[in-house]
């Protein structure tokens, strides 16, 4: 951003808004991510994005995606053309991307650096309960460096999300910010879910926020509430998720969020679509 918190709050003053913030004035970065709406033409969706007031879209270029990755050479080329012809950039690529010795994977990274797209979210890595979680993870070390160096090559950053569920590495948080211990944050970030942190830890949301603001690089919203044991998507503000989570999060004008619709599912696009545009309306009242 090219201006602070402070100088922001004080301009607000000045044009007599206070706290009371103008929703086109909140200096966020917003993307959606467009799983559920992938299959609309570029160009369409993009506009309609931009007319609720995102700045860039959170692209699938993995298997099943808007691109797949052995596809990516032209297809990743004509959407990133379509999508800017309306103002709109791919401000995260999800990507299937967890190893730099994979020569898809490496291709796929090669060719989003070439096109200007500077952050991407990993695939995951998961636990085999059936061997030591410790060693697992410090097996895993080697790959994460690798994968950091060609970022850094590149002028690339990876985002590991936290993702809900026993068997997926970084659940917790903790075994994350272990995992990356010695890893630069320009190169690796951590995107930290609000959803999942809140299913896997409750009211300890807040600790593992505290835990990995210096290696936070994007902030995954969305909301669910618990159907017995089970976590059911709901939309935003509707749910579990801590509104305190909004208060702690305004602070970072330095990062993106990206808005994930999931309760809808295979719905038709443009339910997904209108549930985008609600959704980024009730993220900016949180934030405000």
């Amino acid at each position: 951003m090219s201006f602070t918190r402070r100088q922001f709050l004080s301009a607000g003053a000045l044009a007599g808004l206070s706290f009371a913030w103008k929703e086109a004035s909140l200096p966020f970065e917003f993307c959606a991510f467009v799983k559920f709406v992938q299959d609309m033409p570029a160009k369409e969706m993009a506009g309609e994005l931009a007319r609720y007031g995102y700045a860039g879209i959170e692209a699938t270029i993995r298997k099943g995606g808007q691109v797949e990755p052995g596809e990516v050479e032209d297809g990743l080329p004509e959407l990133v053309e379509a999508l800017r012809g309306e103002g709109i950039e791919i401000s995260i690529m999800a990507s299937d991307v967890n190893r730099a010795d994979d020569p898809l994977m490496e291709k796929t990274l090669r060719v989003a650096a070439a096109l200007g797209v500077k952050r991407y979210r990993m695939g995951y890595y998961r636990y085999d309960f059936a061997k030591p979680l410790r060693g697992q993870l410090a097996n895993l070390r080697p790959q994460v460096r690798e994968l950091a160096a060609l970022n850094k090559e590149l002028g690339m950053q990876a985002f590991y999300q936290n993702h809900a569920g026993a068997a997926y590495v970084g659940a917790s948080l903790w075994d994350l910010d272990a995992l990356l211990d010695d890893i630069d944050p320009k190169q690796i970030a951590v995107g930290f879910d609000v959803r999942h942190a809140t299913v896997e830890g409750g009211t300890t949301w807040k600790t593992s926020w505290h835990l990995i603001q210096p290696r936070l690089g994007a902030v995954y919203v969305k909301d669910f509430a618990w159907n017995k044991r089970t976590p059911v998507n709901v939309p935003l503000g509707e749910g579990q998720v801590d509104p305190g989570v909004f208060a702690l999060a305004k602070k970072r004008f330095d990062v993106p969020f990206t808005i994930h619709v999931e309760y809808l599912g295979k719905a038709s696009m443009p339910e997904n679509m209108a549930a985008l545009g609600r959704d980024l309306k009730t993220a900016k009242r949180l934030l405000a």
